[in-house]
């Protein structure tokens, strides 16, 4: 299974859409509407999923599934 593939139920329960919107060019503000909270908890998630840390000075720069999907394969 790909990062991608492991990420796409997370941001689908997590911000409540459909799994067939989670794109690898998904803006997180533009496509998903999440707000600052949504992309607390959904960086909490990410990170007890995938058993890494991102920082407060990273998560601000994760605009996109991509961004994700890059940072956590970079990082494990």
């Amino acid at each position: 299974m790909t990062t991608f593939e492991k990420l796409k139920p997370i941001i689908a329960d997590q911000l409540g859409v459909k799994m067939e919107e989670v794109r690898l060019d998904a803006s997180f503000k533009d496509d998903f509407e999440a707000d600052s909270l949504d992309m607390v908890d959904l960086t909490m998630e990410i990170e007890d999923e995938f058993a890494i840390e991102i920082s407060d000075k990273v998560a601000p720069t994760l605009q996109t599934v991509g961004d994700v999907v890059n940072f956590i394969e970079k990082n494990r």
